[in-house]
């Protein structure tokens, strides 16, 4: 395993992180026009592809999982062996901390890296054996779309060996506010009083303009 405090680094808030050029298959999930910073945002990172929950319910990663919400997001697959268990144990604390405002206003998604195994089914019983809670989804999908998701979303490490290695994948949980195009991550094995802290970050304008 490589060494936690690289692969699991905080990144501040500011502009998303670049994930290279767009291939020819990130040209044709990236709809047009786009116009505004919002919208270019989108087209950039968050590809609209068809996903399935692990309740069975079928999604779009836009348009029904990031627009106008306050999410967070993390890759593991079922049988992982490494830091899966803990950063999912991790969550298990942070969705209980956030109470009802899961699935309310702020979502939590897992998505697996290995889509080909982690059936809705799997991940469905991956989900009731560590206690998952409405308002979190575990998804899976097309095996391409979800490399795709990987990668636009930054879970990827610079080099090449590493990353095409499960085994070491990156443990961060990455959190945003759509709506205000705010985004971060933090490191999924943090404590989740910490994680709960670091999502405040990007919650607090929304709640401010709730409060009047």
């Amino acid at each position: 395993m490589a060494m936690m405090s690289r692969r699991t680094s905080l990144t501040l808030l500011g502009t998303f992180p670049l994930a290279g050029s767009l291939s020819a298959r990130d040209q044709e999930t990236a709809t047009a026009p786009v116009t505004g910073a919002r919208d270019k945002i989108r087209a950039r990172y968050f590809p609209n592809v068809s996903l399935v929950t692990h309740e069975g319910r079928k999604v779009r990663f836009y348009d029904d999982l990031i627009k106008d919400k306050i999410v967070t997001i993390n890759f593991m697959y079922a049988d992982c062996e490494g830091i899966c268990p803990g950063i999912t144990a991790n969550l298990v604390k942070v969705q209980k901390a956030l109470g009802d405002r899961v699935g309310r206003d702020i979502f939590m998604y897992s998505l697996t890296l290995k889509p080909e195994h982690d059936t809705p089914a799997v991940l469905k019983e991956y989900a009731e054996m560590h206690g998952v809670k409405p308002g979190w989804s575990l998804l899976t999908g097309d095996p391409a779309d979800m490399e795709l998701l990987r990668r636009k979303l930054g879970f990827v490490d610079p080099d090449p060996e590493v990353d095409k290695d499960k085994n070491e994948h990156i443990g961060n949980v990455r959190y945003g506010n759509e709506v205000l195009q705010l985004w971060a991550s933090c490191p999924g094995l943090a404590s989740p009083q910490a994680i709960v802290s670091s999502i405040g970050f990007v919650d607090w304008p929304k709640a401010k303009q709730a409060g009047g």
